[in-house]
């Protein structure tokens, strides 16, 4: 797992979601998701078909606050677990990436709740 690649993440979701243009964010849930695919650990496995599940919803035309935000809540506490396992190089900026993303489906959740009671 590309420490330079893991940075370039969080630093970009620390910026909000919407600062990611969609292009930008395809192409760094590709190379991630073709990283965890090849592992061969199905831990990284199941994160790549989650991942494939949040680029789905991406692209689909019409977003869903709800759905995209349990996706990235799910994928937060897949890289929690798979911070457990990681080198001590790797433990903290996973579970940095994991509250990350548990915060932006949490924020997304919280929005999508506010708009189905207008």
């Amino acid at each position: 797992m590309p420490s330079d690649h893991l940075n370039a993440t969080i630093s970009a979701l620390k910026n909000g979601l919407t600062s990611l243009p969609l292009g930008s964010a395809m192409d760094n849930t590709e190379t991630w998701q073709q990283q965890f695919l090849q592992s061969g650990l199905p831990g990284l496995q199941d994160i790549a078909r989650e991942i494939g599940n949040l680029q789905s919803l991406l692209t689909s035309g019409a977003l869903s606050a709800t759905a995209i935000g349990n996706s990235l809540s799910m994928l937060g506490d897949q890289t929690s677990q798979i911070s457990r396992q990681a080198g001590d190089d790797l433990k903290k900026p996973l579970q940095e990436l994991s509250d990350l993303l548990r915060k932006h489906g949490s924020d997304l959740l919280a929005h999508a709740a506010k708009k189905q009671k207008k």
